[in-house]
């Protein structure tokens, strides 16, 4: 996340945005999954805890809609294969509903991170016309 000037923390564990404060120099702000709709403003990176699938597409568009063009936005999420989260497997969120759902917005799954034994959090930006002719295809125009 370096560089970024402005961070979104989306339904963070307790402690980890007291954490990121003391070792970051711009603007943080927290918010929960559910008053999402009120913040209005774009940032430069947001991550977001999402572990549920029920639910999740508003708020992945949502998180989409907030993300600065050449922004990065992280969605932490519990391993399909382990046990420890409280959601059954069968209704955790995916790499494949992630990139499903970020699609349209134009951004792509690049990064992986394992955050624990339970959580692996991916990193998605926006398309580039450099990455975009590596590829063999035109990037889409940014939402707006």
């Amino acid at each position: 996340m370096k560089g970024a000037r402005s961070i979104l923390l989306v339904d963070p564990p307790s402690g980890f945005a007291e954490a990121l404060a003391e070792q970051w120099e711009g603007g943080i702000s927290t918010v929960g999954g559910r008053a999402l709709r009120s913040v209005k403003e774009k940032f430069d990176a947001i991550v977001a805890w999402r572990e549920s699938r029920v639910g999740s597409r508003a708020l992945l568009d949502l998180l989409a809609r907030r993300l600065e063009p050449s922004g990065q936005l992280w969605v932490v999420t519990a391993m399909k294969k382990v046990r420890g989260p409280e959601i059954p497997s069968i209704h955790r969120l995916e790499l494949v509903d992630l990139a499903k759902a970020f699609e349209p917005h134009g951004l792509r799954q690049d990064r992986e991170a394992r955050l624990s034994a339970w959580h692996v959090a991916y990193r998605f930006t926006r398309r580039t016309e450099r990455t975009s002719q590596r590829f063999g295809r035109s990037a889409p125009p940014a939402p707006e």
